[in-house]
């Protein structure tokens, strides 16, 4: 029986859709993001989704065919083989939705097939079978990293898709002993009251001991998320928005405590992909120190054996090959980081960073210190 595809919008469909939602290759500071299948069932109330016009678009649909997909992602003026790191159906579809699975693998096949060893990063919260475990190793080339999505909320107004699931196919999927792909326990969203209980704490605990690694996040709680809980009368996390992800430090502190025994906990998500797969982080963290000090000490002499601060020279010639990045400053460039101003968004940015492997910040969004690049609330305001 040959498997269920998702249906073409037509080019009216197409028009007719948010101006964000057309985007089909979209970088994103874990990787160049291909998503030309969109719709999702599953209703996570918090579904990155919200800020794209797509909430009421539970019914997966293809923008274009996979071919022609894969055409525009390696054609990208973004796309750097062997070097860009790729996510596949992570902003408005679950990759192994029954309908959406041939479409996943159909993307990864014809990457792999061109030879490309770039990192591909699916994040999933769906159920996986033992034949997906044969798929992925026929895979030769590109290093695939399985994020599982677990959060452990119970509060099914907001959650109606279980936790357990992602959980079962993290174990399945992490089981066999020679395997191509990783796994990573992807452990979010964290939020205080909801799923930070020392029960949940200790059974993500416990369930990461299957992963090649664990990274832990918060919530993006943006303006049109927090319009969704309130006009559906959901308990509201936060007493505001924010434009970065919110870990409130004592929900950190708590998180490191329960995991005190854990070899394998990141705080950034390319930080667990470059250890599961035994390479330097390819966003360049380790030249915020802080975020280090719960990383194996191995990956630490890892990452600092790739580090090295570019000239301000060099970073210009590379950013001069794209246009939305003529008007790009160089403000300041420490081990740290590299401070940027002039970029019309993010994505020349992430350009940069992964190409460099080295962190570039926006001038006009600062980078606080042990904050880890996450929202200010639940920190305390330094002393001036």
């Amino acid at each position: 029986m040959p498997p269920i595809r998702v249906p073409l919008l037509s080019q009216d469909q197409i028009a007719r859709l948010p101006v964000r939602a057309r985007e089909v290759v979209e970088y994103r500071k874990s990787g160049l993001s291909l998503n030309h299948i969109q719709g999702c069932p599953l209703d996570c109330a918090y579904c990155i989704r919200h800020t794209y016009g797509l909430w009421d678009q539970r019914r997966p649909r293809a923008l274009m065919t996979d071919a022609e997909a894969v055409k525009e992602l390696v054609n990208h003026r973004y796309f750097q083989p062997h070097v860009t790191p790729v996510q596949v159906f992570n902003r408005a579809t679950d990759p192994f939705l029954p309908s959406v699975r041939p479409h996943t693998f159909a993307v990864a096949e014809a990457l792999d097939a061109r030879e490309l060893t770039n990192h591909v990063l699916i994040i999933t919260r769906h159920q996986m079978t033992s034949d997906d475990i044969d798929r992925l190793n026929r895979l030769r080339h590109l290093r695939v990293t399985l994020l599982f999505t677990y959060s452990g909320i119970d509060d099914r107004r907001i959650e109606p898709y279980p936790s357990h699931v992602a959980a079962e196919s993290l174990k399945l999927m992490s089981a066999p002993r020679s395997r191509r792909y990783r796994t990573v326990l992807y452990w979010r969203p964290l939020v205080p009251g909801l799923n930070d209980s020392p029960e949940q704490l200790n059974r993500a605990y416990e369930l990461s001991k299957h992963a090649d690694a664990t990274v832990f996040t918060g919530l993006f709680y943006r303006d049109q998320i927090a319009e969704y809980y309130r006009a559906n009368h959901l308990p509201e996390p936060y007493g505001e928005t924010a434009r970065r992800k919110v870990v409130p430090e004592t929900l950190e502190k708590r998180v490191l405590s329960a995991f005190s025994g854990s070899r394998a906990l990141f705080r950034k998500t390319s930080c667990a992909v470059a250890f599961a797969h035994g390479l330097p982080d390819y966003n360049g963290h380790y030249g915020i120190r802080e975020l280090c000090d719960i990383c194996p000490a191995r990956q630490v002499k890892l990452c600092a054996s790739t580090h090295r601060r570019p000239e301000a020279e060099e970073i210009q010639r590379a950013a001069s090959s794209l246009p939305d990045a003529r008007d790009l400053v160089v403000e300041d460039i420490t081990d740290r980081a590299a401070v940027l101003s002039g970029l019309p968004d993010e994505q020349p940015r992430y350009f940069l960073q992964h190409g460099f492997g080295f962190q570039m910040h926006d001038a006009a969004h600062p980078h606080r210190e042990r904050r880890h690049g996450r929202a200010d609330i639940g920190w305390k305001v330094p002393e001036q």
